[in-house]
Formats: C-alpha cells, sequence, structure tokens
C-alpha cells in the first residue's frame, strides 16, 4: 500500500533535483506526443533544445534571440515570485504587460517627431507607471473588501486585451498606417527605439533591466527586512501579524512591483522587438513567466536560469514549426508540460512515499 508521508522538513535535495526531473520528464513525454503527431520524436527534441545554440545553421539568428526572449520572461516572472513567496497570487501579469506598453507607447507618441533624448527614459516610467496602475486594482479591492486576487488579477487580463485592441485601431493608430490598425513603428523612430546595446548580441535595455532585477530581488529577499517580512508572511502569516507586520502594506508592495516590472517589460518589448503595438502584440509572455517563476524555485538566480531554459524552448519551437511542421499548439502544450511536471515532482519536496499500512499512535 502506498502512501504518502510529510516530511519534519522540506527536502533540499528535492528542491534542487525536481525542476531538472521536470525537464527531463518533459522531454519524454513530449517526445511520445510528438511522435503521436507523425513526427520524429528525438529529431524534434534535438531541433528544440540543441539546434538553437549550436547548429551553426541557425545558431547565428537564434544566440542573439535568447536574450531578446528571455528578457521579458526574467523581468516579469521576478515580480511575480515576490509576491508568489508573499502567499499573494497575481495571475494577471500578462494584462499588466500589456498596459505597461499601451501607458509608454501612447507617453512617447505624445512627443512625436521630437528627437530628445528624454523621451524613451520617459516611456519606460509611464509604462512602468502603467503596470503599477493595473496591479493596483486588485491591490485595492483585497484590501479593501477581500476579494480574491487571482480572479480579479486574471479577468483584469482580458479588459486589458481590450484596450489594446481599441486603442491600436483608435487612439494610438498611426495616422500615416493606411488605415490599418496599429501605432507608428518604433524602429523607425531613433528618440523611442530600444535598440541593440551591442550588435548581434539581444542585449538591449529589457535585457540589462532583467539582470538589475535579479540582484535587486536577490538583495530584497535577503538583506532587507521587507524581504524577511515578505517570506514570514507567505510561511507563517500568523507569526508575521503577532510580529507586526501589516498584511495590506505587503500587499501593495508585492502587486505593486510584479506591475512596475510587468509594464517595464511591455514598454521594452514594443520598443524593441515588436517595434509597434497592435492588438495582437501580446505574446503570452506574462501566463509564461508564471512557469518560469515556479521553474526557478522562485529564486532570482533559479528565475535567470529558468528565463532562458524557457526563452529556447521559444525559439527551438518556432524551429521545429518550421522545420518539421510541428502545430504551434503543440509547442505550447509542451511548455506548459514543465509547470505540471514540476509541481508533480515539487510533492516529493514536503512529502516522502511510504509502502504499507500507516501505524497506531
Amino acid at each position: 500500500m502506498l502512501r504518502l508521508e510529510k516530511r519534519p522538513q522540506p527536502s533540499q535535495l528535492w528542491m534542487v533535483l525536481s525542476p531538472i526531473i521536470a525537464v527531463f520528464l518533459t522531454m519524454i513525454v513530449g517526445g511520445i506526443m510528438f511522435a503521436i503527431l507523425g513526427k520524429p520524436p528525438f529529431e524534434a527534441i534535438k531541433v528544440i533544445f540543441w539546434d538553437p545554440l549550436f547548429n551553426d545553421q541557425f545558431a547565428a539568428y537564434s544566440r542573439p534571440q535568447l536574450l531578446v526572449k528571455a528578457g521579458p520572461l526574467i523581468l516579469i516572472a521576478i515580480g511575480l515570485s515576490i509576491g508568489f513567496k508573499a502567499g499573494i497570487w497575481n495571475i494577471g501579469a500578462e494584462g499588466q504587460y500589456i498596459m505597461g506598453a499601451i501607458c509608454g507607447a501612447g507617453a512617447g507618441l505624445a512627443f512625436y517627431p521630437s528627437e530628445s533624448f528624454l523621451i524613451f527614459p520617459a516611456m519606460v516610467l509611464a509604462g512602468g507607471l502603467g503596470g503599477w496602475a493595473w496591479a493596483m486594482v486588485p491591490a485595492v479591492l483585497k484590501t479593501r473588501f477581500g476579494t480574491n486576487e487571482i480572479l480579479v488579477s486574471l479577468m483584469l487580463t482580458y479588459v486589458a486585451q481590450s484596450i489594446l485592441i481599441s486603442v491600436s485601431s483608435g487612439l494610438l493608430r498611426n495616422p500615416e498606417g493606411m488605415g490599418f490598425p496599429g501605432s507608428r513603428n518604433f524602429k523607425q523612430w531613433d528618440a523611442a527605439f530600444n535598440a541593440e546595446l551591442i550588435a548581434n548580441t539581444g542585449l538591449h535595455w529589457g535585457v540589462v533591466t532583467a539582470l538589475i532585477a535579479v540582484i535587486g530581488a536577490y538583495l530584497l529577499m535577503s538583506r532587507h527586512i521587507m524581504g524577511f517580512n515578505i517570506r514570514l508572511t507567505g510561511e507563517a502569516p500568523r507569526a508575521a501579524r503577532f510580529s507586526g507586520v501589516k498584511p495590506a502594506r505587503v500587499v501593495f508592495f508585492c502587486l505593486g512591483i510584479a506591475g512596475l516590472l510587468a509594464g517595464a517589460a511591455g514598454l521594452f518589448e514594443v520598443t524593441g522587438p515588436a517595434g509597434q503595438l497592435t492588438g495582437s502584440f501580446n505574446a503570452g509572455y506574462g501566463f509564461t513567466a508564471i512557469i518560469v517563476a515556479f521553474l526557478g524555485r522562485l529564486h532570482p538566480v533559479g528565475i535567470l536560469l529558468a528565463g532562458l531554459l524557457m526563452a529556447l524552448t521559444y525559439i527551438g519551437g518556432e524551429l521545429a514549426q518550421l522545420m518539421l511542421g510541428l502545430p504551434g499548439a503543440a509547442i505550447q502544450l509542451f511548455q506548459g508540460m514543465m509547470l505540471f511536471f514540476l509541481l508533480a515532482a515539487d510533492v516529493f519536496t514536503n512529502f516522502r512515499l511510504r509502502f504499507g499500512k500507516k501505524g497506531v499512535a
């Protein structure tokens, strides 16, 4: 008879092993899925994980794209992880990402065609504040009326998507775009373009900000009293209240940081890789960042590595669609498997498998 027995303390070994096991299980089950679809499983796994980095035919394009794709994932996941540590479940980072792009793009377009060097910093500030303001809605409702931040933040994502479609075909539409929806192309406006800092590397200001966020989050969670309060709130809410931690302050801080970083990620994306605000601008980074946060064990360094891995699956997935004809939905399912298997393997961090009947106390 098999049963799960609670461990006295979480297993540090399983905390390290579970992400690795999750990745290997994803490869195995993903390979089976590819075989069912009539595609060579080993070739598909090779195309996704190996060819973007080591195949000379694709590496010149794929390696810079690794940083381009990883930047927003890491930036958003860092913000989410701080809230998750406190037990605050912000599932609406995609909406905050969209609103950051809208507010930042709108702030910049208000000054078109000025070439002032202050325009891009102002857009970054407006983008971050846009994401922050969108995250304050579930924060206020949770602290004032006790609503569930999961539902509120998630539903606001669909509101943000509707606003995106509206402004890209109305308020922010390019007046010289022959009536087509979409804003002006930021790649053609030097003052607002988030260009590569080093040519052919994929390194832009969004990636730099993501690296700064990793360092800042590490210092916050390990060296600052606010980080201690966040961890205490998540691990022992009752003890946190007795020690004087104010739950409302933690809610506002965690949701605010998540919204700020997600909004900045949206701005960096719309002024850089995307180049234009359109109705289909959002690429699901806000939802994928949840997988990145948990795959990285909610630790800044782990999130950095998980973001690079997830970015690799994005690039490899696009390559697999091109080379092997895999459907896009199969690649999305493949990415989702990582979170599924991580949660499954994570059970053994807090529980151990036992055989036989439970002894009588």
